[in-house]
């Protein structure tokens, strides 16, 4: 569904300054402050209203666009791509199932983590759900990875980092056919015409070289984290985990949680479109990929829509959507990974920040050189 919108050819002072102060609230306040941090849904959510009340009363948004922007909010957390299914049946599904088998499923899951060890579990863990997330979707991918990961028996702090590392892997996988994620989705949709007539295999023909080795590395990297600082918890504090495993209420308030984030975010995406039409869409391909980081905390679906068109380059094609993917592993908000991994770990903003901003920034700084300098 597009939303209609009457973007001016130039920008409209007021309306860039609001967005751009409802921008940098977003990426400030949840780590600032500690009420916003623990309630980071509704928080999105409030801006995303308020980023909506914005372009409305300048009139880019008329009657019927706000009325399809709130019809695609709420359809957005239930459905993908027209799908009558989206992340947040898939998250209730897959919560209900480790609640009700949780016992089975931990014994199963911390005997094989036990007889392979932490390196050659960790590695397979990321390559094949990072993989694998291009076929069965990111989503479903997230969910079973944010499952497994809680019921290894890691301290906290290794199941964070681990996480982190899983979700740069699933978010860049997902992207390699047009039923792993939106913003495949969205990609594939945009060039189907001439003159690349985009099809199911054509993300995976100009970036699977690029992706690939990506995942695999991450992979690596995962394991040799978790080989390095592998650290078992006790039995009685395994017995503790056990006993506090996540309650039904607890599989409920984290499906509205998802669903709240996903609809904020949806209307902060759209409310976002000017600012993307009048700034970064008219920007070298170089500067472009940089200034993508704002995917960080902004749906890069969206991004991928005001972006991507028949018009680009080849190059500028794959540097736009490698940034765009890298950029969403770096921050909460950035991916669909992310949101479900951090709901289910009670993962932080700054928790997040801390780990996945350095990975995020040295993938940057590699893809740039491969992407932008050496032409890959």
């Amino acid at each position: 569904m597009t939303v209609p919108m009457h973007i001016p050819a130039e920008p409209i002072l007021g309306v860039s300054a609001s967005l751009f102060a409802i921008l940098l609230l977003v990426l400030i306040l949840p780590f600032k402050v500690r009420f916003v941090e623990e309630n980071l849904e509704p928080f999105f959510l409030v801006m995303g209203l308020i980023a909506t009340a914005t372009v409305f009363a300048a009139g880019i948004l008329d009657h019927e666009g706000l009325k399809e922007l709130f019809k695609l909010a709420l359809k957005s957390p239930v459905s993908i791509s027209g799908k009558p299914i989206g992340i947040t049946q898939v998250v209730f599904l897959a919560g209900l199932v480790f609640y009700l088998f949780h016992r089975q499923i931990h014994g199963w899951v911390s005997n094989l983590f036990n007889r392979v060890g932490p390196a050659l579990f960790g590695f397979v863990l990321i390559t094949v759900l990072g993989l694998c997330s291009s076929i069965i979707s990111v989503i479903v991918a997230a969910v079973i990875l944010a499952e497994i990961v809680d019921l290894t028996p890691l301290g906290r702090r290794e199941k964070v980092e681990f996480a982190v590392i899983a979700a740069f892997a699933v978010g860049l996988g997902a992207a390699l056919t047009p039923v792993g994620e939106p913003l495949s989705t969205i990609a594939i949709s945009k060039l189907s015409g001439p003159p690349y007539h985009a099809g199911f295999m054509f993300l995976l023909r100009i970036l699977g070289h690029l992706i690939i080795p990506g995942v695999i590395a991450l992979g690596i990297y995962g394991a040799l984290r978790l080989k390095k600082h592998y650290r078992i918890i006790r039995e009685e504090e395994r017995g503790l985990a056990e006993a506090a495993r996540q309650s039904f209420i607890g599989v409920i308030e984290r499906t509205i949680r998802v669903y709240v984030f996903v609809m904020a975010l949806e209307l902060l995406g759209t409310s976002f479109t000017p600012l993307i039409y009048w700034y970064l869409s008219k920007v070298p391909a170089w500067v472009l990929y940089w200034m993508n980081t704002v995917s960080a905390i902004l749906d890069n679906a969206t991004l991928t829509a005001a972006e991507i068109g028949p018009a680009l380059t080849l190059a500028q094609i794959k540097s736009a959507l490698i940034s765009l993917l890298i950029s969403g592993g770096m921050l909460i908000p950035g991916n669909i990974p992310n949101i479900v991994l951090a709901g289910r770990l009670k993962i932080s903003s700054r928790e997040w920040a801390r780990i996945g901003v350095p990975i995020g920034a040295v993938m940057l700084v590699i893809y740039f050189v491969l992407v932008e300098v050496i032409k890959l």
